[in-house]
Parts: structure tokens; sequence; C-alpha cells
């Protein structure tokens, strides 16, 4: 278990670098927000930002054996999943405010994902840009904390 738990210490890392440089990216596009062929790109970036986010979840899933069966719900339940604490097994990945700011973006890239138009409801776009804005300021906090709780994992024998 120790080589598993040190490799995924090692993907999240990798996941947080991936996740500033998305974020990097989505500022340079939120700067042209006000031009119109902007909110394509600025959608893309968010629901990269949360793609990423997901797939680190997904990992950590994978690796404390959590499986997720539901084919049509299973993105909100994974999501809704990283806020429980698991008794004898993890702790918590992300706080409630996090949840928040993540769900929104969740939403958004089912509707992105879905859309057959180029345009999007400006306001909605803003909206969702704030909120991660917001989810900058609180998701490396919460990745530090379960990084260390990974330490005390690593530090045990198997």
């Amino acid at each position: 278990m120790n080589t598993q738990i040190s490799l995924l210490q090692a993907e999240i890392q990798a996941d947080i670098d991936d996740i500033e440089q998305a974020y990097l990216t989505l500022a340079a596009a939120s700067e042209r927000i006000a031009e119109p062929e902007m909110d394509v790109v600025v959608g893309y970036y968010l629901q990269v930002i949360y793609g990423l986010f997901e797939n680190l979840f997904k990992r950590i899933a994978v690796t404390f054996g959590e499986q997720i069966t539901d084919p049509v719900h299973w993105h909100a339940r994974l999501l809704r999943r990283m806020t429980l604490a698991v008794p004898e097994m993890r702790i918590s990945v992300i706080d409630k405010e996090t949840y928040r700011c993540l769900d929104e973006l969740r939403r958004f890239r089912h509707l992105f994902h879905n859309a057959y138009i180029l345009n999007f409801d400006r306001a909605r776009l803003r909206i969702v840009l704030e909120e991660a804005q917001k989810l900058k300021q609180l998701y490396v906090p919460n990745l530090e904390r379960f990084l260390e709780f990974l330490d005390t994992l690593v530090d045990v024998k198997d």
C-alpha cells in the first residue's frame, strides 16, 4: 500500500501543477471576456479545470478501493464522496465550500459538453467564473491537508 500511496501523492502534486497552469491560462482568457468570441475559450478552460479535479478524485477513489457504479450520476456522487471522511480509511478530501464551488463547475461542464451552440449566457458564465476564482483560493489548503494525511499512511509499515 505504501507504493500506491506514494504514487498517489506524486499524482496529486502533478495535478496541482496542472490545475495551476489551467488557472493561469483561464486568467489570460478572462482578461478578454468582454469579447463575445472569448466565451467559448473561457468556458473551455472552466470545464478543463473541473476535469482536472475530477480525474484527481477518481485516482483517490481507486487508490482507496471506492467504487461508484451509478453510470448516470457518478460525476455528482464522486464529488460528494470527496467531502466524506470514511472511518478507518481516509479523511475528507475537500470541505463543503470547496465542494460548492466544484459542484458549480461540474454543472457548467455538463452544460458545456452538451451545448450545441457557441453562445453562452454571459451572466451565467460570469457566475461560474467567480466560483472558479473562489475555488482557486480554497483547493490548495484542502489538498495539502489530504497530502499530510497520506504522509501518515506512508509512515505506517505494511
